[in-house]
């Protein structure tokens, strides 16, 4: 496991914490920041607001770094995933008779969004992961046709945590000039991901799950080409190319994605995020992403050797990150799930079974302690 600063992570001990899929845990940094933040608004209000500002460009240089991004002017401060994928499928020229390619085990988000487009004459065309899982990419590709429009995908599934070849998706994208959308929730901060080399037009991700931070702050990414050819949904001054003159009455939005910004940021939200990524960054995303693999791979080891325990998510490698689920076999896995709940075992109910979710700074132990409370459960 990687060594993580034990100053950091100071998570009651009487609680094992496996659910960084569904919302993460906030470094001692994070929380500091939050609190400096709060005192500074009850000591001298906004007086620091250019140091604000300089938190908000710093913030945005570190998903650059993240998404491997051309320049931080592709990248807009949003609130979250929802809102950046219905930037997308309400910004977009539809046609009647237009498809949009998907998996049917997405997470609603990323489901609903192209389904309500329906009523513009817009199919959305769902292959199933289940039916398809030891070939997905290959199917995603087959279902594309001269009228599909998008493809949009989770680079790793919510329920199972199974990881796509976002190269391969990409590349046939762009060969076939089809618009290119990834929900990168459940892997950015932990996988490391390019936009760049994977041809994507646009990526989205909140940052209150593996990026450690709160809710209501996300980052959008868009390609420039392809934020060209989204229609704007929401107005106001942050998205103004001169947001700061405000007697003119003459106004065009802003050619980075900040025309996506409408009103005034999440300042709190970002001092928070920013240090969660500093930590994140500091730490190194691959050194991250091995740690994550490390635990997987022991939880794939016990899950295996136990028989009544069903691996539901895949073990092959390049397939999986940081989320595994499996199934208690004969047992009602919700019953199973409260019990863990009620042992302060912290996990989630997805995909059928049981979803742990460990960060890199999460001991080996509390993983084995888990299965052991686990234990205890299906024996009596």
């Amino acid at each position: 496991m990687l060594s993580a600063n034990n100053n950091e992570f100071k998570i009651d001990k009487t609680i094992t914490y496996l659910n960084h899929a569904a919302v993460g845990v906030w470094p001692q940094s994070t929380r500091d920041a939050v609190c400096q933040f709060a005192d500074e608004n009850l000591h001298v209000g906004a007086a620091n607001y250019p140091k604000w500002m300089q938190v908000e460009t710093a913030l945005r240089a570190q998903f650059q770094k993240l998404l491997n991004a051309a320049s931080s002017d592709d990248i807009a401060l949003v609130k979250n995933t929802s809102e950046a994928l219905s930037f997308v499928a309400y910004g977009l020229p539809w046609r009647e008779g237009d498809e949009v390619v998907t998996l049917a085990e997405e997470f609603p988000s990323n489901r609903v969004v192209w389904e309500s487009l329906a009523d513009k004459g817009v199919t959305t065309r769902q292959i199933s992961l289940s039916e398809n899982w030891s070939a997905p990419e290959e199917a995603l590709i087959a279902a594309m046709s001269d009228r599909t429009r998008l493809l949009s995908v989770s680079s790793v599934q919510y329920a199972s945590g199974f990881q796509l070849d976002l190269h391969m998706l990409g590349e046939a994208c762009k060969q076939r000039g089809i618009l290119f959308c990834v929900d990168a929730i459940q892997s950015l901060g932990v996988v490391p991901i390019d936009v760049q080399a994977i041809n994507a037009d646009f990526v989205m991700a909140d940052g209150h799950k593996w990026m450690l931070g709160p809710e209501g702050v996300a980052v959008f990414y868009s390609h420039p080409d392809a934020r060209d050819k989204l229609s704007l949904t929401q107005y106001g001054w942050h998205m103004l190319e001169h947001m700061h003159d405000f007697d003119n009455p003459e106004w065009h939005p802003a050619t980075s994605a900040r025309r996506f910004e409408c009103g005034s940021p999440n300042m709190l939200g970002i001092h928070a995020l920013h240090a969660s990524l500093e930590l994140l960054l500091e730490t190194g995303i691959e050194n991250i992403h091995q740690s994550i693999l490390t635990h997987a791979r022991r939880l794939h080891e016990i899950i295996h050797a136990h028989p009544a325990l069903q691996l539901l998510s895949s073990d092959t490698p390049d397939r999986y990150a940081g989320i595994v689920t499996f199934a208690v076999e004969g047992q009602d896995q919700n019953h199973v799930y409260q019990s863990l709940m009620s042992n302060k075992v912290i996990c989630a109910l997805r995909g059928g079974g049981i979803r742990f979710s460990p960060h890199f700074y999460t001991p080996e132990n509390k993983l084995t302690h888990a299965f052991d409370v686990l234990e205890d459960i299906i024996s009596s």
